[in-house]
């Protein structure tokens, strides 16, 4: 009897192991929410912690700047799970960075997307534009020096996943030369030699007695400091600016609609 007893009470823990384990699963399984949705003093301490933080690339009012536009999320499918886990793990190949656990708490960034959420609820429709037509127009004048889905040039940034990293009116500004920021590791640069020479490029490396460069045949040189004249600090990119003489806005909408389908790094791929 007393060996049937513990062979119950064992089936007995065993049963309950497997409910609770299965209870578990489920609770995996279900998608948090936001602890702080709706709570006026989290939205209002969130809003705060946004224009520290994050203003500067996604615009005061959330709309975008150089990040893209934060205001329309959840209003196109998006999930307080995933947003949290894109702020917290950040997105590679943009310069959307993760956020340190040691710096930034779960709070704050809860509190930050319970502010966001409150802003708007209108769906982000997508641009206008022909997105086979921007398509040949970037294999056609950008794909030399942009990489897409493993394929193109290296003196300019990968674009793969460009379209969850800009907003239209960026990268408009971006294609017409218009605007003013350029990204880290892409800082152009003129090396004048001591025979007069000038060769222009985008700096890739730098100490204190050596350059390195890409010149814009995409060559990778290294130069001595002692062996030039000077290093120009340039202001204006090394990509040429696209204007209405060189492409239309037809042309500029088409190539903008499919520069915003470029989210994965796998984008662009055939």
């Amino acid at each position: 009897m007393k060996r049937n007893g513990t062979l119950a009470t064992i089936a007995t823990l065993c049963l309950m192991g497997g409910v609770l384990v299965g209870a578990a699963g489920r609770a995996a399984r279900q998608t948090p929410k936001n602890p702080f949705e709706g709570n006026r003093t989290a939205i209002q301490d969130g809003g705060a912690m946004f224009r520290t933080r994050c203003a500067g690339c996604h615009g005061p009012d959330a709309r975008g700047y150089l990040g893209p536009d934060l205001t329309g999320l959840w209003a196109s499918g998006g999930a307080d799970d995933r947003i949290f886990d894109v702020v917290r793990r950040g997105v590679p190949g943009t310069e959307m960075p993760p956020a340190d656990p040691q710096r930034v708490p779960d709070s704050d960034i809860w509190q930050i997307l319970a502010y966001l959420r409150s802003l708007g609820t209108a769906p982000v429709q997508p641009p206008a534009g022909d997105v086979q037509n921007g398509a040949r127009i970037f294999r056609a004048n950008c794909l030399s020096c942009h990489m897409v889905g493993g394929e193109g040039g290296h003196l300019g940034p990968d674009l793969s996943r460009i379209g969850s990293g800009r907003p239209r009116p960026a990268l408009e500004k971006k294609v017409r030369g218009t605007a003013d920021y350029i990204r880290p590791g892409y800082e152009p640069v003129t090396l004048v030699t001591r025979d007069g020479q000038r060769i222009r490029g985008v700096r890739k490396n730098e100490d204190e007695f050596s350059i390195q460069i890409m010149d814009t045949h995409q060559r990778l040189l290294g130069y001595l400091k002692a062996n030039l004249v000077e290093i120009v600090e340039e202001k204006a990119s090394v990509m040429p600016a696209y204007g209405p003489e060189r492409l239309s806005g037809r042309d500029l909408a088409d190539l903008v609609a499919y520069l915003s389908t470029l989210r994965t790094p796998d984008s662009g791929r055939r």
